[in-house]
């Protein structure tokens, strides 16, 4: 019986690994495993015959369909989130009028921190028991917070039902989503999370242009009951479609297990770039349309900025997943994420006109693309593919500490200098950070050659 189960659990590595132009850092086990054809029909599973040496198919109708679940999910739950920016215009000029600016943006940043703080636990459920259940019960919890929102008449009610239960769903029905896609693409995977990744992208164009008019025309609770039909048809979808190439393998985490990712100076320089990176790159997302309105722009085109950013970041998370494909994900993620800093710092800090405001949105919106698009990528290189949903798990939690608290920090800053300058710096001096750390990162597995596909 034991011999039985180390060949299965040897198959099972052997199904995930990736080999990608033997790149640094990443081990080849054809060689050490003698199990490695001894593969059963489950762990074949559904798909068409994949190529030599790869364990994914990567492509065939079953993997198509679960990238369309698994964008579904996308534009549900990022792309909820990046249209953060029209609430907190509304809630701080209507709804909400009374209170400050700080304290009102604690509801967006709870939605960031829940979606991202729950990654090792939602991480740890998904390599045990697959993606299923997970989706079922993240589709319930975000339509139900939405429709509690739209019942909300003070404060409290909605950064409960808005800032938390609609969260804990966002980050129950992507992170599940993003990790199936390991599986079913292989040589394509770039390109495969830059299409999942234009569902955040198409759903941060839409969102914001629907609440706003809707708003207007039939109410705000009408507005998000909407909302939550729209995210219930999708998310629908989501549940028939998305399904893990591989079958889950339930395992406990031990200590070493746990504390391994962490003496790992490659994953610990990620995880430190993805913190600062978070802390820069949700405050124009947040704040623009605000800023905006400060600097007299008229208020019927404030409401497409959001929309103008993010269509911006479609053409930008496609752009980094294709070309992470071919010079390397790491690579094009810090270049394309150094102009992103570079764009807060030498853009919109002097912007002051209408064209100026919507070329930063646009210009910002193309290249913060890749934050999304290659997260998950960015993890799976420098790891083993059976702790990729708790890595990046861990990758989310820590982001999830500049989610929570960069908007309230942005707010104050706001109202003690009463300038917008603060906050520009305060966002783009993090954005560059992150992605110095993230550069530490490759340079810790492939040195400081820059031709290196990595």
């Amino acid at each position: 019986m034991a011999t039985a189960d180390k060949r299965h659990s040897s198959a099972d590595s052997l199904s995930g690994i990736t080999l990608e132009r033997n790149e640094p850092g990443q081990n080849n086990a054809l060689s050490d495993d003698p199990y490695a054809t001894e593969k059963t029909d489950e762990e074949k599973g559904p798909a068409p015959p994949a190529p030599a040496g790869s364990g994914a198919p990567d492509g065939g109708l079953i993997a198509w369909l679960v990238l369309l679940g698994a964008w579904c999910t996308s534009f549900c739950s990022f792309g909820w989130i990046n249209s953060v920016g029209a609430f907190q215009e509304y809630y701080q000029n209507n709804f909400l009028s009374n209170y400050s600016a700080s304290t009102i943006s604690w509801i967006p940043s709870l939605q960031i921190f829940f979606m991202n703080a729950m990654g090792p636990i939602v991480g740890a459920l998904y390599d045990n028991f697959g993606p299923r259940y997970l989706i079922f019960f993240g589709s319930i919890l975000h339509v139900f917070g939405l429709m509690m929102t739209s019942l909300g008449t003070q404060y409290y009610q909605i950064l409960l039902a808005q800032g938390v239960c609609s969260a804990i769903g966002v980050s129950a029905i992507f992170q599940p989503a993003l990790g199936c896609i390991h599986g079913w693409f292989d040589k394509k995977r770039g390109a495969a999370f830059g299409i999942l990744a234009t569902g955040s992208s198409l759903g941060g164009v839409i969102f914001p242009i629907m609440v706003s008019r809707l708003i207007r025309q039939v109410g705000y609770p009408w507005a998000m009951r909407i909302c939550a039909f729209l995210i219930l048809g999708l998310l629908i979808i989501a549940n028939l479609t998305v399904r893990s190439f591989h079958p889950p393998r339930p395992q406990k985490m031990t200590r070493a297990q746990l504390a391994k990712p962490f003496r790992e100076l490659e994953f610990v320089f990620l995880c430190l770039g993805f913190f600062c990176f978070t802390f820069g790159i949700f405050v124009p997302i947040n704040f623009l349309p605000t800023q905006a309105l400060d600097l007299g722009m008229d208020p019927d085109l404030v409401q497409y900025l959001l929309s103008i950013l993010n269509a911006a970041s479609l053409f930008g998370r496609l752009f980094s997943g294709f070309m992470g494909d071919k010079i390397g994900r790491y690579n094009i993620f810090i270049v394309v994420c150094f102009l992103t800093a570079i764009w807060i710092l030498a853009l919109w800090i002097p912007c002051k006109t209408t064209g100026a405001i919507i070329a930063f949105a646009a210009l910002f919106g193309f290249c913060s693309g890749a934050y999304v698009s290659l997260i998950a990528p960015l993890v799976a290189q420098i790891s083993p593919i059976p702790e990729i949903g708790f890595r990046t798990g861990i990758i989310f939690f820590i982001a999830s500490i500049g989610g929570l608290t960069t908007n309230p920090i942005s707010g104050a800053i706001l109202g003690q200098s009463g300038s917008w300058v603060g906050v520009q710096v305060f966002s783009g001096v993090f954005c560059l950070a992150g992605t110095i750390l993230v550069l530490f990162s490759r340079v810790r597995k492939t040195g400081w050659k820059v031709a290196v596909v990595f």
